[in-house]
């Protein structure tokens, strides 16, 4: 299927391989293993001499198809798929770089990340930068010297801070690096990293591409070359295969992507709104906002704000947990991308690791409240939120 499509086409049709069966819906192909017709079928596949599935974790049908949608929805010339976000996370870092190689991150980075580049990396004899996300000096700094790869998240989690992907492209680019973007907040649909400049673009399916809590996966986007003969073979040895049957979950979650982000960002667009002007509210951070600091770059680089928003209650920690428990439609927990609306607190959940002076240089203080907006509707969204703001100020 060609780009003459549109997306909501392509997100249906793209890749679409059927069986002999005719099937509607792709099939889902739950087996470990491949039989051959022979012995010297066999020999052949394990040379790469003959095109044949061998294993589960080499390859499979269904993820096969998941990957070719998903590197036709971001623009890539190719893909590989994960057991969880994470693992394409540290696969892409892990994959890449060696003993004596730089990393420079931004610092704004979800708690498991931020940990792999400060905790796991170094133990491998590899150095690591951080990086305050729009301080340009620092990165002309950082980045003055060879470097392996360059990670960073945009729009970060929590704070929802915006990066000038294209400027530290050209950074990173000038350093001999790879520029890694975590696009999950803004989602395949939301903001297209390559395009900017990235080189590899990293998801947990597990948020907006699923969409409805059921599994969890990632996935790897970039240049043919490199995932074939860099991310390939550490994925393939080291085990990080994604299941057929989430994997066949996803590219059910595919179709309706669009639909989804896009009445999800709606929705949050009306919560920041309300929010701002409601009392108890200390701050309200939303992409799609004209009083978000990186405004301009919003509208230069993001087809929409988003589902995310991060909004300061009153009453710091005390305060945020007063208010969570004060919602009733609104859950608790550190998803997002979900269809149901969900919120969390980031500085004892997602970023508890983080030392407390790491997240107030992030401006996360403990009355920040993650909020990921979903697909209710906005009015009863707005009375579930002030009834939780109610029930902030009653200290």
């Amino acid at each position: 299927m060609t780009a003459d499509f549109g997306l909501n086409t392509r997100l249906l049709h793209a890749d679409l391989e059927r069986t002999a069966y005719g099937e509607t819906s792709e099939a889902v192909f739950l087996t470990s293993g491949f039989v051959y017709d022979s012995a010297e079928q066999a020999a052949a596949t394990f040379t790469g001499e003959t095109q044949h599935y061998q294993y589960s974790r080499f390859g499979n049908p269904t993820t096969d198809a998941l990957q070719a949608r998903l590197a036709t929805l971001e623009g890539a010339e190719a893909c590989i798929v994960t057991a969880t976000g994470m693992g394409a996370v540290s696969s892409a870092l892990l994959s890449h770089v060696k003993t004596g190689d730089r990393v420079v991150a931004s610092r704004a980075l979800f708690g498991s990340c931020f940990w792999i580049v400060a905790n796991l990396l170094p133990r491998y004899g590899v150095e690591t930068i951080f990086v305050d996300g729009n301080d340009f000096d620092a990165w002309t700094e950082a980045l003055s010297k060879p470097t392996a790869a360059v990670l960073i998240e945009s729009p970060s989690n929590p704070m929802l801070d915006v990066l000038d992907i294209a400027r530290i492209a050209d950074l990173a680019h000038r350093a001999g690096a790879l520029l890694m973007v975590d696009n999950v907040f803004a989602s395949p649909v939301g903001q297209k990293p390559l395009s900017l400049g990235a080189d590899v673009v990293v998801y947990s399916c597990t948020k907006h591409i699923d969409g409805q809590g059921r599994v969890l996966g990632g996935a790897v986007l970039g240049r043919k070359q490199w995932i074939e003969e860099t991310l390939q073979p550490f994925t393939r040895n080291t085990g990080n295969a994604l299941s057929p049957f989430n994997a066949w979950v996803l590219l059910k979650g595919l179709e309706t992507l669009s639909l989804r982000v896009d009445a999800m960002a709606r929705n949050a667009a009306a919560v920041a709104d309300f929010l701002a002007d409601a009392p108890g509210v200390l701050q309200v951070r939303y992409p799609g906002r004209s009083d978000h600091p990186q405004a301009a770059l919003v509208g230069a680089q993001m087809h929409n704000g988003g589902s995310l928003v991060a909004v300061e209650i009153e009453g710091g920690r005390e305060g945020a947990f007063r208010f969570l428990n004060g919602l009733k439609l609104i859950a608790i927990s550190n998803n997002l991308g979900d269809a149901r609306s969900l919120a969390t607190h980031p500085a004892t959940t997602t970023h508890m690791r983080i030392a407390p002076e790491d997240r107030a240089r992030l401006g996360i203080t403990d009355g920040i409240v993650r909020l990921s907006i979903g697909l209710e509707d906005s009015a009863d969204l707005i009375a579930d939120l002030k009834q939780g703001l109610v029930a902030a100020r009653q200290a």
